[in-house]
């Protein structure tokens, strides 16, 4: 199967024929032959396949960050370039059209004409529950962009005063959003696997539990510091509410029994070998996935650009800390010290959680056909060969992979989807806020905990009360969650989704630079000041000579006994610069205030 390539194609072009110039799609779309639009089944799969190519993927190249590469916009990872809206430097210049009305209403026009189709009613119920799963994708994904949006369920006819619509709440929209899916889950069909990687009930079952959570989350944080981004409307029971249709969307995935954490015994490698395997058909974890073909020309460039053991992006200081040691417990004080002053030990899975090693290229790893991992980060290179941080990222690279090393769009390691991981960590989190058995909490984390050879969890024993530590303040049960929740999903895309569901930018981001590996006190210092390279870029980092200048910067100064990599010193000497009263949503097209005579309002702080 190849994704569905050459439809989607054919109704990429169809949508470009019926796209409108306006607010809230209001040209006609076409019909699908000349007998009538959507007249059979499978013209109701072919007109739907076109809402799978709305799915995120892997990056082309490295400007594009796909699920890969996401993560350098959050505490997580960073490229060269500091990311516009962590610093607050978005403008509205920067606002765009809302795209996501062209799919909703292509999906609307759907709902309106798909009981003319002839053929089984099966097949026309699983097409339908896929257009409400997709309604509700698109409709959220504007829900954590703009906030309040128009709620749309029918096709808007041609009449302009009949399309200028008001923002609904979004509490709204979220809860159309969970009746769509709702919809949608008893409509899809029960599916044990993944083979046809099409929208299944376990995975609008998953989905629900994403909403429900995000919703609950955010609305109890924002309310909670009283910032401009929660529904005023909002009760602690529609809180509880949210929370609760979350536990339950996940304990049915969990109670059907259909799937199950991917190990086979092997610690060291389970984790990033579900990463690799280029074919997921048979793999109990995945739920949804993206497939790649480099031979078909439908690739992507993740192992081209991470093979260089760059890729200019790194992993930060802030994430490789967060992993637990091998004992279970938090990596701080004297550990901490005497790994970090050998390159490369504090990442070993003798010593910290085995998830570590499989995400941060640890020397000796293979990394290419034949090559291994350098024995130190390639900090002193440029371009897309240089890591930032001096933690290169390694999940996802396939190092068994002629072609993928080498080539553009030849890498095929598949994007996923929903997993059952996610279901779990779901699961887990919304027992903890709705503050029930921490036991239930953590047999939720076990399959986690035991894949990766770690220990069950104890929350006791693995609460960080480090005055730096952002969450030492949080209940020792929901620290744990975010803190497997961020381990697990490492350069999955999902940690800025969770700093703004949890308004917790004011602890992970404002003020924040993002650090690399220790320098001085670390090995790596002797092996790089010696090279020809550094002999005025870094010996002489502090004061360099009359004319001489250095890209590279470290904490502390001349006399400090350790030193960490400080990549963005220059560029934001007081930190991230994110505003807290605006830069949670992004802003709105004046063009559509002015479109709407007004009943859209401009986002708060904007």
């Amino acid at each position: 199967m190849k994704y569905i390539k050459l439809i989607c194609l054919a109704f990429c072009m169809l949508a470009m024929a019926s796209c409108e110039k306006d607010f809230l799609d209001r040209e006609p779309l076409d019909v699908l032959s000349t007998s009538g639009g959507l007249a059979t089944t499978n013209e109701l799969r072919l007109y739907v396949n076109q809402f799978y190519e709305s799915f995120p993927g892997h990056p082309g190249v490295t400007g594009n960050a796909g699920i890969a590469f996401s993560d350098a916009t959050s505490d997580n990872m960073i490229i060269t370039a500091v990311d516009n809206r962590l610093n607050g430097n978005l403008a509205l210049s920067n606002a765009t059209r809302i795209q996501e009305y062209n799919s909703v209403r292509s999906i609307n026009y759907f709902l309106a004409n798909y009981k003319n189709a002839s053929g089984d009613q099966a097949a026309k119920d699983q097409y339908l529950g896929e257009a409400k799963f997709f309604r509700a994708w698109f409709y959220f994904n504007m829900v954590k962009k703009y906030g309040d949006v128009t709620w749309v369920n029918t096709v808007l006819p041609a009449d302009r005063e009949m399309t200028e619509l008001s923002r609904d709440s979004r509490v709204v929209v979220v809860d159309s959003i969970l009746a769509d899916l709702d919809h949608a889950i008893a409509l899809l069909p029960v599916m044990g696997t993944n083979a046809g990687m099409r929208v299944h009930r376990d995975v609008a079952l998953a989905f629900k539990s994403r909403v429900a959570l995000y919703e609950g989350t955010w609305q109890k944080y924002h309310r909670q510091d009283n910032d401009p981004f929660w529904s005023r409307e909002i009760t602690d029971d529609k809180i509880k509410n949210y929370l609760t249709q979350a536990k339950l969307a996940a304990e049915e995935v969990i109670n059907g029994g259909r799937w199950s954490i991917y190990q086979t015994g092997r610690p060291l490698e389970d984790y990033g070998n579900l990463f690799t395997t280029l074919d997921l058909s048979s793999n109990n974890e995945v739920l949804l996935w993206r497939k790649y073909d480099a031979n078909e020309n439908i690739g992507h460039s993740i192992s081209k650009y991470l093979s260089t053991g760059g890729g200019d992006i790194g992993v930060t200081l802030s994430l490789v800390d967060d992993y637990l040691t091998r004992d279970g417990e938090p990596f701080i004080g004297q550990v901490r010290t005497e790994a970090q002053a050998e390159y490369g030990r504090e990442l070993l899975p003798e010593l910290r959680d085995p998830r570590l090693s499989q995400t941060v290229a640890v020397p000796g790893k293979p990394i290419k056909p034949g090559v291994a991992v350098a024995p130190f980060p390639p900090i002193n290179q440029s371009g897309f060969n240089r890591s930032p941080t001096g933690y290169p990222l390694y999940k996802y690279i396939e190092y068994n992979s002629e072609s993928a090393t080498f080539d553009d769009f030849k890498s095929a390691v598949p994007a996923i989807l929903f997993r059952y991981a996610e279901v779990l960590l779901n699961y887990a989190e919304a027992l903890a806020e709705l503050g029930e058995s921490p036991d239930l909490v953590a047999r939720a984390l076990e399959p986690l905990r035991a894949r990766a050879g770690m220990p069950p969890v104890d929350f006791d024993r693995e609460y960080n009360r480090q005055a730096d530590y952002p969450f030492r303040n949080l209940d020792k049960v929901i620290q744990s969650v975010r803190r497997e929740r961020r381990v697990e999903f490492a350069a999955e895309g999902m940690r800025l989704d969770d700093i703004f569901r949890w308004a917790a930018a004011d602890e992970l981001i404002v003020g924040k630079r993002p650090l690399g590996a220790l320098f001085v006190g670390s090995n790596i210092a002797d092996e790089n000041t010696s090279t020809g390279f550094y002999k005025d870029a870094l010996l002489y980092f502090d004061t360099p000579p009359a004319g001489k200048s250095t890209n590279f910067y470290l904490t502390g100064n001349a006399q400090s006994d350790w030193r960490y990599i400080d990549p963005y010193q220059e560029v934001l000497p007081n930190g991230y610069g994110f505003n807290l009263s605006r830069d949670y949503l992004l802003p709105i097209q004046d063009r559509m205030i002015s479109l709407t005579d007004g009943k859209w309002n401009q986002n708060p702080g904007w």
